[in-house]
């Protein structure tokens, strides 16, 4: 290897590394949805969340926020909202995929202290202010730039992985996406959830997995 191929490949590294650190500190920024791993395999996770309350909006999963629903949303955020408040951006953005049976959803987690305090009402029509209710979810993280074939296969790939463990998930499915749009779809960090049913035998934190 020649001194100038080390050298580009040592700059490479060094760039490859800075923006590692870049999407990690940008994440961190951010306040995130609260959750509890209680089991780790790899890429997925059985987790724990709370209960969680959202400003949503109808979207069209595949637009990917240019059918104008991210922006309704940012614009609640920014103080379209009865009390003229401004709401603190978090982690992960939701998003349920629209079916034949229904339109799909985008939704922003609330604050924790927002939702405490009661989230102001919307000033317009198109945005609601709902419960994501807690509850027990099988989770696949990956990264790329998220689109609905590779979100369906991410999601192939997690029922699979609860067929083999006898886990039962629900017929929908949730995707969350947790970076800005100009992050590099290597450092995004995407992931598709799919609540368990309540008779599910899942590990719990005082009955650990089976290894």
């Amino acid at each position: 290897m020649s001194k100038r191929t080390f050298c580009l490949w040592g700059i490479g590294g060094l760039v490859a590394l800075g923006a590692l650190a870049w999407s990690a500190t940008a994440r961190a920024g951010y306040e995130s949805a609260p959750y509890e791993v209680i089991e780790s395999d790899g890429n997925i996770e059985i987790r724990e969340y709370p209960d969680l309350v959202l400003a949503s909006t109808e979207a069209r999963f595949e637009a990917r926020g240019n059918d104008g629903s991210f922006m309704r949303l940012f614009r609640y955020i920014s103080g379209n909202n009865e009390s003229g408040q401004k709401i603190e951006m978090t982690t992960p953005v939701f998003m349920e995929p629209d079916s034949p049976e229904s339109k799909g959803r985008m939704g922003f987690v609330m604050p924790q202290q927002i939702a405490d305090a009661g989230a102001p009402a919307p000033k317009a029509s198109d945005v609601a202010i709902r419960k994501r209710a807690g509850g027990r979810f099988a989770v696949i993280r990956f990264s790329g730039v998220m689109n609905a074939k590779k979100a369906e296969a991410q999601e192939v790939k997690l029922r699979e992985w609860l067929k083999a463990r006898d886990l039962q998930g629900e017929e929908t499915s949730e995707r969350a996406g947790y970076d800005p749009p100009f992050t590099p779809g290597p450092l995004r960090r995407n992931e598709v959830l799919i609540r368990l049913k309540p008779e599910t035998d899942a590990p719990t934190p005082d009955r650990p997995a089976d290894n």
